[in-house]
């Protein structure tokens, strides 16, 4: 049982599939030997995926072993199967598909999350009463990395081991007061920017309002916190100092891309190494670079490219 599937209803966590409580479901897979010590994600999607919903359903596509529809949309790769679960062997740990309702306007999405969030903590709960003290990781996508952050504002301290937020679509005020909350000084955050996502961060901005007047997306400068760290994968000394350190990122190959932290070859073997406990959160630190490339910098050489879809996954 590598991967097990819940769906938000009603504000809380419940399995997608089948009549069984999510309390039987989640022993049923803690008990399993092929899950054993191994770690513990939950994946959390962004914006245009719904549970249900023929081509955009998380748990048919993205967060499948084997996804559908991938001959229609280079996008959709199977986030488990590349962070190393599903594969044969005791204590390959469990991945968890959480969807949400993120159809609709981007407003409507940004507000969702709210309530995905709150499902999210009740799950995270749900699993640290099963395993206490045990690290339970979580990886979200855009407005899935919302979803993420404002989890951790409700969740109890320890509830989250590492949070990586994969192009976040949060406002840098809000994303730094969940990092300040009694979970988020207890988790280990990883902020994964690039300037190939600017253009999806203004209109964020221009789309929603900020909690904090004149505040801007987290891609903009990252996340500043003593638990927290920002990896900017297109810039060029941190792809270099990743690759002293045995870790290989592709380069960007295009100037505007929402889903490359994801689809780079690299990024997904990296996300494993994290999650796995063999990069961990102080050597990670002291491999990434202080500096960073500034706002629209991969903008300015040439004229803004549409095509933003980037090769398979690592």
């Amino acid at each position: 049982m590598p991967v097990i599937c819940v769906t938000t209803r009603d504000a809380a966590p419940a399995p997608a599939f089948g009549t069984a409580s999510l309390g039987a479901v989640l022993d049923a897979a803690l008990a399993d030997p092929t899950v054993g010590s191994g770690p513990i994600a939950v994946m959390v999607h962004g914006l245009s995926y719904a549970p249900g919903l023929p081509r955009h359903c998380p748990h048919e596509t993205i967060f499948s072993l084997r996804p559908r529809f991938r001959e229609a949309d280079a996008k959709i790769v199977s986030w488990p199967r590349h962070l190393g679960f599903g594969r044969p062997g005791r204590d390959r740990g469990l991945a968890i598909s959480f969807g949400w309702q993120a159809r609709g306007s981007v407003r409507q999405a940004y507000r969702g999350a709210e309530t995905a969030g709150t499902a999210l903590a009740t799950l995270l709960a749900e699993i640290q009463a099963r395993c206490p003290g045990r690290s339970v990781h979580a990886i979200g996508h855009s407005l899935g990395a919302r979803v993420v952050l404002n989890a951790l504002t409700k969740a109890a301290p320890g509830a989250l081991g590492w949070g990586l937020l994969l192009a976040p679509a949060e406002f840098t005020a809000t994303a730094r007061a969940a990092a300040e909350s009694e979970a988020g000084r207890a988790a280990r955050l990883l902020a994964v920017t690039s300037r190939e996502n600017d253009v999806f961060d203004l209109l964020m901005e221009l789309f929603v309002s900020p909690g904090t007047r004149g505040d801007s997306m987290l891609g903009a400068r990252g996340l500043l916190a003593p638990n927290a760290l920002t990896l900017q994968i297109d810039h060029a000394a941190t792809l270099e100092a990743l690759r002293h350190a045995g870790h290989r990122l592709a380069r960007p190959a295009t100037r505007v891309c929402h889903w490359s932290p994801y689809l780079r070859p690299g990024a997904f073997p990296l996300y494993r190494a994290i999650l796995e406990g063999r990069l961990p959160f102080r050597r990670l630190r002291a491999i990434l670079p202080e500096e960073a490339d500034p706002r629209w910098s991969r903008l300015r050489p040439r004229r803004l490219q549409s095509d933003c879809i980037e090769g398979a996954a690592g």
